[in-house]
């Protein structure tokens, strides 16, 4: 089947106005999706500050930047639609109307194609979005998917199915469920360890992360967090894995190497998505309307950067165009 996609004038306009005068395109950027108002707040990570404000389509969650081809995918559950952002005018571009609510969103690195769970469908979507007719299959998954995950190799996606308390292993190339993997209660986020070929799977009922080894396909481990944990991101070095908790309003951190908790960090305002870069953490914030910039060896705060209302940032939300 082929994407319906445009963008209006009117929305076109929208965006210049939103954009700074003398804006000058840095990188990395972080993309932080905000479900309250409606768009996405631009913070250039050089700076810590917030360069831009893009409008988008109605209740943004899902995001993933890829830098292979400087484009921002932006996912709204509600209105079955993907805003794509271009990194170097922090502009949107393209509006792809897939034909479901995309709730999670990964890559391949190549950025050719986007992988979307469908949350109310029931199944995992996959978009080549390098061919210009935007041509989608559709894979049937368990319950409620969330969270997504695609291996480095661009072959395979690991979904988080929440209502069945499995991961789905998807053949990308043969476009089905090779395997399910038993995980704990209410799975929804999804973070790939490509230096220990591991998967840690957060469940927001049992309050843990299961860890999966992806080679075997077999759990490893579980380790108990605080409430609800809804995202993870391994620091730059692979050293530490930190988890935010929405419901306790903290953030675990994991040593990757022993899976012990060497720290619970507080203060945090329902935390939500999370990533890093450089020697940073970033959270972000669903309650506070602010990201939270850290210190990724102490967990440190080191600044508090102010977004916009009811801040998601679910996926992989920092990115650079490649070559700069």
């Amino acid at each position: 089947m082929n994407l319906r996609h445009r963008l209006s004038t009117a929305m076109r306009v929208a965006l210049l106005a939103a954009l700074p005068a003398g804006f000058a395109s840095g990188a990395p950027f972080a993309y932080v999706t905000n479900q309250g108002s409606h768009d996405v707040t631009v913070v250039d990570l050089a700076t810590r500050e917030a360069v831009a404000t893009v409008p988008v389509r109605r209740a943004p969650a899902g995001v993933v930047a890829v830098g292979a081809t400087g484009r921002v995918y932006v996912g709204h559950p509600d209105a079955q639609a993907i805003s794509v952002i271009d990194m170097r005018s922090q502009r949107v571009v393209e509006t792809i109307e897939p034909g479901f609510g995309p709730m999670g969103l990964d890559a391949t690195r190549d950025g050719r194609l986007v992988v979307g769970t469908d949350w109310a469908g029931h199944r995992v979507v996959v978009i080549d979005v390098a061919d210009p007719a935007r041509p989608v299959s559709a894979i049937a998954v368990g319950r409620y998917p969330a969270g997504v995950a695609v291996h480095p190799d661009g072959r395979t996606a690991f979904v988080a199915e929440r209502d069945d308390d499995h991961v789905a292993v998807v053949d990308l190339d043969a476009r089905r469920v090779r395997a399910r993997v038993r995980v704990g209660a209410h799975p929804f986020a999804v973070t790939f360890d490509a230096a220990r070929e591991r998967l840690y799977v957060l469940n927001v009922y049992s309050d843990d992360v299961s860890v999966i080894d992806t080679r075997t396909l077999q759990p490893v481990a579980r380790v108990a967090v605080g409430k609800a944990p809804y995202g993870a991101a391994l620091t730059a070095d692979g050293a530490l894995l930190y988890v935010t908790n929405q419901r306790d309003d903290t953030v675990s951190v994991i040593a990757a190497d022993t899976l012990q908790v060497v720290r619970t960090l507080d203060g945090f305002g329902y935390p939500e998505g999370v990533a890093a870069h450089g020697r940073e953490v970033f959270v972000v914030n669903w309650m506070d309307d602010s990201l939270s910039v850290l210190d990724a060896a102490s967990g440190r705060l080191l600044k508090t950067v102010r977004t916009g209302q009811n801040s998601r940032g679910f996926g992989a939300f920092i990115g650079a165009p490649a070559g700069r």
